[in-house]
């Protein structure tokens, strides 16, 4: 991609799954990049992996639902690897259990880093970038942010919220060169999937199940959505920001 060589990116939930696949990526095309993530040795594991690719990944143990440690992290970043190009808000959770079944308590959790935590990022981020008149911000959200999903409700209110708040944020800081967009995966087979359907026969089943509703014909894999989210890093989508692009093998097909 053109324009990522020597950058600096900062990648939240960059230690497992699509965060991981983007790390890798980002760090192939050349970028120094921050792996941002609760678990701090999955992130040196990451980091390991990336150690003979073009650019680096360099781990922050950072809790992005605490607008104190973000701010703190973020400096960090700027202070050891330079001024900020790229944010790619990756980091989500979800337990999926019928919404009349859950608790104020699981809703705030959910909320808390689905929402929340993407605010701090641009918070702290955008206005250092603003700052420069150069950025790219691109959130990873979902298609239940878009279309909904059952059992999932708070989680894809946090998700359509953060497709809305990326659109309105593109507007305030398209004088400043800031793009803003996001990125809407379907189904993926990632361990955080495999953690809610299990493993074993019925969870291939369920799995399978899924797969038939795509038109491709398979769930996506962490590595799908890499390409895309360099791509609105780099030079070449120069004139692309306040978009939401679904990358779902055609599960979800928007005009």
């Amino acid at each position: 991609m053109k324009g990522l060589n020597g950058k600096v990116a900062i990648v939240t939930g960059g230690g497992s799954g699509i965060g991981e696949a983007i790390v890798l990526r980002l760090a192939e095309e050349g970028c120094k990049v921050a792996l941002f993530d609760i678990n701090g040795a999955a992130a040196e594991q990451v980091a390991a992996k990336a150690s003979s690719a073009a650019g680096s990944v360099t781990p922050f143990i950072a809790d992005i639902t605490n607008m104190d440690a973000v701010e703190a992290a973020v400096a960090q970043v700027e202070e050891t690897l330079g001024p900020i190009w790229m944010l790619v808000n990756n980091a989500g959770w979800d337990q999926i259990t019928p919404f009349l079944k859950t608790t104020p308590e699981l809703w705030q959790k959910i909320i808390n880093l689905n929402l929340y935590g993407p605010i701090h990022m641009h918070a702290a981020v955008c206005k250092r970038m603003a700052e420069r008149n150069a950025g790219r911000v691109i959130n990873v959200a979902s298609d239940a942010g878009r279309v909904g999903t059952s059992h999932e409700a708070v989680y894809s209110a946090c998700k359509g919220g953060t497709i809305a708040f990326g659109k309105s944020i593109a507007r305030e800081l398209a004088r400043n060169n800031v793009l803003v967009n996001s990125v809407c995966p379907g189904p993926t087979d990632t361990p955080a999937m495999a953690a809610v359907a299990g493993t074993g026969e019925e969870a291939q089943k369920w799995k399978d199940s899924m797969a038939r509703g795509i038109p491709l014909r398979r769930m996506g894999k962490a590595d799908d959505y890499a390409g895309i989210i360099a791509f609105l890093g780099s030079d070449d989508a120069d004139y692309i920001t306040g978009q939401t692009i679904s990358v779902s093998g055609g599960l979800t097909m928007h005009g």
